[in-house]
């Protein structure tokens, strides 16, 4: 099971039988809008908060992808899901509504990877037949929390990013058909020191490029074996950084491999600074248009790489710096 010092190796190679990625208006006009299986047109969803209607988007990509996976709420033994808001309540008022066992998060936009390389772990060993992993994220809840509330109108720097509103849900599976999760690499915490919440793709980039070169050393892999290694939200800004890190640090991923959700989400938008954020933009990016790829034979086999700043505003007021993280999973076709 265990490989390594981080990485573990799922002998049943677990399947993601049901996938669902969301979005709102904003994520309608991006160039992945084909992948999403809902796209909503109001910021509000029907709702009176930003963090109300985020918690709408975690509830239709858990049931949407129940739903598409062909079994029955009733046999999904664990949810495990997070979310960016303070105690996680986006995903825990969810697991209210949907009522299944669940097991809360939080390692920010690493959330994703972190649920799903979990539910692969509870699936191999046996310990659950059916798990759900999930997450998402608002533009406007997450814009209130972390920095400034959008009507407020704030300027940005070329470095900030540009928060999805989305959510993202796999069933993952011990039988059945669909995608093989193979392998997993948990991350441990990377701080550098920085401390300036507007940009975090150089805050991130050197925990991603700790967690790929624990990967490829703890599987003995080559670095071309990926089809694709593609990092969670680091933007423009924090790619441009990992893809100077890598080499340097004897990692060749051939660099036409290398990608990044908050890169592919908006495309080259300039109104979205360095690129997409939050726990919604690796979700949707990777259960929408990165699997469905991967599903069409385009690949092989990718390694999604999700990473998270830690930071609260708590730690941000009281002038820390800005712990980061990111989980590896390893995805192949069947």
């Amino acid at each position: 099971m265990r490989q390594g010092h981080q990485s573990w190796v799922f002998a049943t190679r677990p399947v993601i039988v049901g996938r669902a990625a969301i979005g709102g208006p904003f994520e309608a006009k991006g160039p992945l809008a084909e992948d999403f299986d809902t796209l909503h047109g109001d910021l509000m969803l029907g709702q009176d908060s930003w963090e109300k209607a985020e918690r709408v988007l975690m509830e239709e990509a858990c049931t949407k992808a129940i739903e598409k996976a062909g079994v029955q709420k009733e046999k999904i033994d664990f949810l495990l899901a997070g979310d960016l808001m303070n105690q996680i309540i986006s995903a825990s008022f969810s697991a209210r509504t949907l009522s299944i066992p669940f097991l809360g998060l939080f390692g920010a936009c690493s959330t994703a990877m972190e649920g799903l390389a979990l539910a692969a772990l509870m699936v191999d060993s046996k310990a659950a037949d059916y798990v759900v992993a999930a997450t998402g994220s608002h533009n406007g809840a997450a814009e209130k929390q972390y920095r400034y509330p959008t009507e407020y109108g704030s300027q940005k720097p070329p470095t900030a990013q540009w928060t999805v509103t989305g959510a993202g849900a796999a069933v993952v599976a011990n039988q059945g058909t669909g995608l093989r999760i193979q392998s997993a690499t948990i991350g441990h915490v990377v701080d550098m020191g920085m401390t300036d919440p507007f940009n975090m793709g150089a805050a991130m980039a050197p925990a991603a490029l700790s967690t790929i070169e624990t990967h490829f050393r703890d599987l003995g892999l080559a670095h071309d074996h990926y089809d694709l290694v593609v990092t969670g939200d680091l933007g423009r800004t924090g790619h441009s950084i990992l893809s100077e890190l890598l080499p340097k640090h004897n990692v060749h991923v051939p660099l036409e491999r290398y990608n990044d959700c908050g890169k592919l989400i908006y495309g080259e938008n300039p109104n979205v600074w360095s690129g997409g954020s939050g726990c919604g933009c690796v979700a949707t990016v990777t259960y929408g248009h990165l699997l469905n790829r991967l599903q069409a034979g385009e690949w092989k086999r990718i390694l999604v790489v999700a990473t998270g700043a830690l930071l609260s505003p708590i730690s941000y007021q009281q002038g820390e710096s800005i712990p980061c993280i990111a989980h590896a999973v390893a995805i192949e076709a069947e």
